[in-house]
């Protein structure tokens, strides 16, 4: 009896163990199916996350309207902006007495009926912006001054505006006009964008943010750009 008592027990404690084990290994498969490992959390985006940031002009209401004077630079921007875009590859030449010139990287355009004429010259460096306007009461030749008075040239940098000037030569403009710049088409180039319209040329230089029209009565500046003594070889001078 003890003797095989003793064998019996064995297969037994055998069992036993499988038993244990088996229900072991089918609980832990069961704990990973139904718990898996956590995955970290990825923070819910606030709303202003997707907010793309906008320039100036694209916050500003556009004036239904020409910009008057004392109109905020950014206002006078949106307004030019709005205008028709005129292809600018169509302004790279001038004609003078049915002959054209290629401007390559110069740009000239003439408002309709000619009261503006405007080029950019490379000779003068990057970022210069003339026109010749018909003014109907243009500033007289500084006292003292030599040379060729032109009332009605006007250099904009961005930065200052000089109305009126000496030239010994029509510079830039001796290779005449450019194109029209229809009403209400706007003409980037540069820094700039001008668009014309029936009040006046206005122009505008992002890069400084400053802007002017151009007109018969002369010009208004907008922006930074405020009236400053000007030097006698100057009709009257701007400057931010």
């Amino acid at each position: 009896m003890g003797r095989y008592g003793g064998d019996m027990r064995i297969p037994l404690l055998y069992g036993v163990l499988l038993l244990v084990a088996g229900c072991s290994s089918g609980t832990d498969t069961g704990a990973a199916t139904l718990a898996p490992p956590l995955t970290p959390l990825t923070p819910v985006p606030s709303a202003s996350a997707g907010v793309t940031t906008t320039s100036p002009t694209s916050r500003t209401a556009v004036p239904t309207a020409a910009p008057a004077a004392g109109t905020d630079e950014a206002a006078v921007a949106a307004w030019i902006d709005a205008g028709t875009r005129a292809d600018p590859d169509k302004f790279h030449t001038a004609t003078r007495d049915g002959v054209a010139t290629t401007l390559h990287e110069g740009v000239a355009f003439t408002t309709p009926g000619g009261q503006a004429q405007c080029m950019t010259d490379p000779k003068l460096g990057d970022g210069v912006l003339s026109c010749l306007l018909r003014l109907s009461d243009p500033a007289p030749r500084p006292i003292g001054s030599e040379g060729q008075w032109v009332p009605g040239w006007v250099d904009f940098t961005g930065t200052q505006i000089n109305v009126g000037s000496l030239h010994a030569d029509p510079g830039p403009f001796s290779v005449g006009a450019g194109p029209e710049l229809t009403l209400g088409s706007a003409l980037e180039f540069g820094d700039y964008r001008c668009r014309s319209d029936a009040a006046g040329l206005f122009c505008v230089n992002h890069a400084h943010q400053t802007a002017v029209k151009f007109s018969e009565a002369g010009i208004e500046p907008f922006g930074c750009l405020q009236r400053v003594d000007a030097p006698v070889d100057v009709g009257a001078k701007y400057s931010c």
